[in-house]
Formats: C-alpha cells, structure tokens, sequence
C-alpha cells in the first residue's frame, strides 16, 4: 500500500489509483485519515461526462466529496485537543472575504474550493487536509454515518428554505438517498405527513420501511394534497407533478439536478402564489445534520447498501449500471 493513495479521475469514464504526496495541514488546517466517503450522483457525474454546468475537467481530480475521518496533524493556531477527533468534513471553503461570504452567504461564494469539483481534488484518498472550522466533531458517530452530514445538510438546507414546520405536508420527488434524508429532515422538523414518490419498486420499499407514505411518480397526484414539495429527482415530469400538487402559498425547493430546463405553469404560480426556489449546497448545516444523525431521526444505514475498497471506486461509481437495488456506494479507504 502507498503511503497516500488517490482514486483519480483521469477523463470521462477513467479513474487510476495513484500514490499522492501525503498533504501536510498549513495555518488553521487539520490533515485528516480519511474512515469513508460516499459516492454521490455529481460524482458519477463527472466519471460520465467530465462535467457539470460551468465546471468541467480539464485536468486529473481525485473524486468525492462525502467524507469524515480521523484527525491526525494540526496546522499552526489549531486546538491541540482536536488531535484525533472523528470529524465530518464539510467540503466547501469559501474565501470568506467576498461580498457573498460577508452577508453570510458562504454556499455563493465564487471562489469557493470544493471537494472534487474541478479543479479542486476530492477526498478518496488515505489523507486530505482542510480547515479546521470545516472538519466538525462527530464524536459518537462512526466514520460512515459522519460521511453522511455531506447529503444530510442538503436536506437540512433544503427544509430551512421552505421553511417547513409543524403540521406541513410534504411531498418527496425522488427516493434516491438524497430524497430520503430530505424526507427524516422533513419528519424531524415538524411535518405531519412525508410522502415520497419514485419510479423504482425498491426505493419506494426503502420509503415504506422508514415509515413514509409512497406513491409510484407515474401515478397522478391529488391537488392541493401538500404545503411544501422538495423535488430531488431532477425528472422535469416529476416537478411538473408536484407544482400541481401544491396547495395555495406551496413552497417548492429544486433540489436535484438533471433536466436543464424545468416546467412552469403560470395561472398556478400566479393564482395559488407559489414560491419556488433553488438550493445550491447548503450553509451552517453541518451541526444539525450530525445531531440528527446521531439522535437517530435521520437513519442513513438503510441508505447505504453497498460498500467498496480505495481500490474499488470505479466500480462504486459504475454500480447503479449494474445493480438496479442499490443506492448510496460508500468507499472505506
């Protein structure tokens, strides 16, 4: 084994183990022994088609970005009490000088560096080093479910921005992992019913055992049947189907990423005052989403079905083509 091994996107659909430098933490930096990462839909992404939107690869990245481990050196200023911390690693840092940083919207930064996207390198790899305020403690979690802060904050932020509340009723777009934490975030913030809806008979027995109501997505919904709709299957059908499914002043959040251009029918945005909006990330998330986690209202085990070496990763990021019930890989370094 090499003393830092790399799972490295070389091209589209080319990924090479290499022995990297093994980094060392600068001021305000810790250096972290990576426990697990997991493997998101962006991540396959960018194995596919070397892209998304504006950010393309045009030189080899380590990939992923879902990850926590264990603290193993400090930079200069850092608390001597983190050494050996489990922490959960939120993968953007912004420059926390622009005017988006300073009115404390970091997600926006434009210069942020994050975790496998281009050209920042990833996290599958034995070491990674990043700010100590972005390493967060996980202390009484191990190392897989810390990893799953990453998506879970996408499902904290996604409910803070439809403000979801005691007695809403929510409606799921998307049973894939992302919908499903969204959906225990949903529950956990108060929401009197969760329904989920999705094409795939597993996903949909995954919902049922986490205790949600599920409906196939080709199957029509009743209207004014929920308060907020977070849409996380990126299927242009499946927004359209939950834009009509929105009672008056229904708040809907675009979660997932898929069809380029989305549907909107215009008398029911206008006559119902719809809200609709967008998530890219999330901010200040990690703390809630690990005290979920660790509480138990969000429960990731059942989410993750498939686990895969270092040496691995190609095949975690090829596993939805060959295994229909399968949903989060998670790579154990």
């Amino acid at each position: 084994m090499s003393a830092n091994p790399a799972a490295v996107l070389q091209a589209p659909g080319q990924i090479t183990i290499e022995n990297r430098k093994i980094p060392q933490p600068g001021p305000g930096q810790v250096q972290v022994a990576i426990g697990a990462v997991g493997i998101c839909g962006s991540d396959v992404h960018y194995y596919e088609h070397g892209r998304i939107g504006d950010f393309v690869l045009e030189a080899p990245m380590v990939i992923g970005h879902e990850s926590a481990g264990t603290i193993t050196a400090l930079g200069q200023g850092v608390d001597p009490s983190r050494m050996g911390q489990l922490v959960a690693l939120e993968p953007g840092v912004p420059c926390k000088t622009c005017a988006q940083c300073l009115a404390g919207r970091y997600n926006l930064c434009p210069d942020m560096r994050f975790f496998a996207t281009p050209p920042v390198d990833g996290s599958i790899a034995k070491y990674v080093t990043i700010d100590a305020a972005f390493a967060h403690p996980a202390a009484g979690l191990t190392a897989e479910q810390a990893a799953m802060a990453e998506p879970v904050s996408v499902g904290v932020w996604a409910c803070r921005k439809a403000s979801v509340t005691v007695g809403d009723r929510v409606l799921v777009t998307g049973a894939g992992p992302v919908g499903l934490f969204a959906a225990q975030v949903a529950r956990a913030y108060g929401a009197s019913s969760v329904t989920l809806t999705d094409l795939s008979p597993f996903r949909l027995e995954v919902a049922a055992q986490l205790g949600f109501d599920t409906q196939r997505a080709d199957e029509p919904l009743a209207t004014d049947s929920c308060d907020v709709l977070l849409e996380c299957s990126g299927a242009a059908p499946a927004f359209k189907a939950g834009m009509r499914a929105l009672g008056r002043a229904g708040r809907a959040v675009v979660i997932g990423m898929g069809s380029a251009e989305l549907p909107l029918e215009v008398f029911a945005l206008q006559g119902k005052e719809l809200t609709v909006q967008g998530v890219f990330r999330y901010r200040n998330c990690y703390p809630a989403a690990l005290e979920l986690i660790g509480t138990g209202a969000v429960k990731v085990a059942p989410v993750l079905t498939h686990r895969f070496t270092l040496e691995e990763t190609e095949a975690a990021l090829t596993l939805a083509r060959r295994e229909p019930n399968s949903l989060k890989p998670v790579v154990v370094p």
